[in-house]
């Protein structure tokens, strides 16, 4: 819009305010295009079975492979979004598989599920701590979970 408009006019060395530049883009007809505001879906609203809460808020691990925690983030970029999953391991505090999207999807989660076990030789009796997100609820990353 108009502010961020004259922002960078006045970066570039012009000496317009505010309202000169947003009456000149009335006059020409022009809009800003609004961006949509990001909203994540909550995991009380994708209607999949959410797993027991086996951590209860304790995140600390005395040793390698034990717990798990895995999340999603969303990184802005010139081109839009990027997702990015990452699994950690408790112990080490290490990113131990990671998977990056332009989309939200399960398969996200499940590449870097699948990247971690690979990585950690598929190590039993690991608790995987998830935020209980539709992905992580999915038929894939639980059958994931249990291989």
């Amino acid at each position: 819009g108009a502010p961020r408009l004259t922002d960078e006019l006045r970066a570039q060395g012009y000496q317009f305010n505010v309202k000169t530049v947003a009456a000149s883009l009335r006059r020409q007809g022009l809009r800003a295009k609004a961006s949509r505001r990001f909203r994540p879906v909550s995991y009380r609203k994708h209607g999949l079975p959410v797993s027991e809460n086996l951590l209860k808020q304790d995140f600390y691990a005395s040793g390698p492979n034990q717990k798990w925690v895995d999340d999603i983030t969303y990184l802005r970029t010139g081109e839009g979004w990027l997702y990015l999953a990452v699994v950690i391991d408790l112990w080490s505090r290490s990113v131990i598989g990671w998977s990056m999207s332009s989309r939200m999807t399960a398969q996200l989660a499940c590449d870097a599920l699948q990247m971690a076990l690979w990585r950690r030789k598929c190590p039993e009796n690991v608790i995987v701590h998830t935020d209980r997100g539709g992905q992580y609820c999915s038929t894939d990353y639980q059958s994931l979970l249990k291989r």
